[in-house]
């Protein structure tokens, strides 16, 4: 039934496109709107998958919107080449992404996780508290190179058997939490960290505004790292008991094989290239198409390894791309925009709804559909209330992956659900209490820190 119901409500929507006459908005404006509000129906209610949603975009705006479709465009506003659509499919950010799944993927392979892990709690001995830190601490960064899926599945695979050793089951609570919040909150640190940043970094590069890989880090650092310190220490003050050490296994090797080393050294070179680009000038996607590269010609990663890349989170981005592609090139932002008063509003009111917005609908739908519907509306808010662009679109896409209320929010959640260790009600606690943070930090103390060191 509610496939059913979310295919004919998106048909019914996408049909009005081509029927409604809407004052104010020019014929391809109209089609873009169906094209808008039947991928909202069909992201909220998954009544296709969420990666068929993505590419029937793009083949309706290329049906629809584009000049080489089946309109006469040539008059409307949006009149631009199908390849403008698809070249979405290639992006840079696609590419960039390309690359840190490589990377990801090879750290799975040569078991990077499991090492880092033991080099860092090694040495707390199983202490409750310092523990606890130091699994959140390993989770974020994985998540900043890997999926937040990938980086809690891999640190279960890890922690599982000393997490269900623990006698206090609130304790086993605390430890099985902090994945999933570690996790995602890593995520957010850098762009290939979670599509959510691509897919802003990608529609800012639209409109000529070029944010680099260092600066999404120094943009989103300072707000991730408090968010795990808080989440930290309200799980060991209401969860955790400090009388029960953790049993850990962390006698895990380095792998000193060729393979292995050389893929040490090109994932570092990498990141390495990422972190510098202001001083080398070669873009994140070319130093990930380099890696790619490397990593293939020298045998380290085969053909194997790249199907089994997570190439519908690809494309999810790359729908999402061209969803703001079209909504920008059609008008429909402005004229979306313009049925709110934003001017009347103060600027960081308009922050704080924009921030609360994301993360609510983050809650209900996955981050990256949340990201791929509201992204593209942070020009023309922007343009309304004088913000800077930048720092509209980069709020919204990091209030996107703050959506952890539930285990339906993000995929984390769910696989920290199914190990039977968390209750909702404190998935639900903790989810409140990091995205009502990050919502406040993300709207009002950001921005100020970000104006203050010149990055929006």
């Amino acid at each position: 039934m509610r496939t059913a119901g979310g295919v004919a409500g998106a048909v019914l929507v996408l049909a009005g496109g081509l029927l409604w006459d809407i004052p104010g908005l020019e014929p391809a404006g109209e089609r873009m709107l169906g094209i808008f509000l039947a991928a909202i129906i069909l992201w909220a209610s998954e009544a296709i998958p969420l990666v068929a949603t993505s590419m029937g975009i793009l083949l309706a705006e290329v049906l629809l919107i584009s000049s080489d479709g089946l309109f006469d465009v040539a008059d409307d506003v949006g009149a631009v080449p199908a390849a403008d659509y698809l070249a979405a499919l290639a992006s840079p950010v696609v590419v960039l992404f390309i690359g840190g799944f490589m990377i990801a993927a090879g750290a799975t392979k040569f078991d990077v996780g499991r090492v880092l892990s033991s080099a860092i709690l090694r040495p707390l001995g199983g202490r409750p508290r310092p523990t606890l830190l130091g699994v959140m601490a390993v989770t974020a960064t994985l998540g900043m190179f890997m999926s937040n899926t990938a980086t809690t599945a891999t640190m279960f695979a890890i922690m599982l058997p000393a997490i269900t050793a623990l006698e206090d089951a609130r304790s086993r609570t605390a430890m099985a939490l902090a994945i999933p919040v570690a996790a995602s909150v890593g995520g957010m640190m850098t762009p290939v960290g979670t599509p959510p940043n691509a897919i802003a970094i990608g529609i800012l590069a639209d409109q000529g505004i070029r944010v680099t890989f260092l600066d999404w880090v120094l943009l989103s650092l300072p707000v991730a790292v408090l968010l795990i310190l808080v989440a930290w220490a309200f799980l060991a003050w209401r969860y955790l008991d400090t009388s029960s050490p953790l049993a850990l296994d962390a006698d895990a090797r380095l792998d000193t094989s060729r393979p292995a080393v050389t893929f040490y050294a090109i994932a570092g070179l990498a990141i390495l290239g990422w972190l510098t680009e202001p001083l080398h000038g070669l873009s994140s996607s070319t130093v990930s198409l380099a890696a790619v590269v490397a990593l293939l010609a020298l045998r380290v990663m085969d053909g194997e390894d790249v199907k089994r890349l997570d190439w519908p989170v690809l494309w999810l981005v790359a729908g999402g791309i061209a969803l703001g592609r079209g909504v920008g090139d059609t008008g429909l932002d402005s004229w979306l925009i313009g049925a709110v008063p934003w001017g009347g509003i103060p600027a960081a009111l308009v922050l704080l709804a924009v921030a609360a917005i994301s993360w609510g609908v983050s809650n209900f739908v996955s981050s990256t559909a949340a990201a791929n519907l509201l992204v593209p509306m942070s020009i023309g808010i922007s343009i309304s209330v004088a913000n800077s662009t930048a720092e509209v679109a980069v709020v919204m896409a990091l209030a996107c992956s703050l959506g952890m209320c539930l285990p339906v929010s993000t995929p984390p959640n769910a696989i920290a659900h199914a190990t039977g260790l968390v209750p909702t009600r404190d998935m639900v606690r903790i989810g409140l209490l990091v995205g009502g943070l990050g919502v406040l930090l993300l709207s009002v103390a950001a921005p100020l820190l970000w104006s203050w060191l010149g990055l929006t």
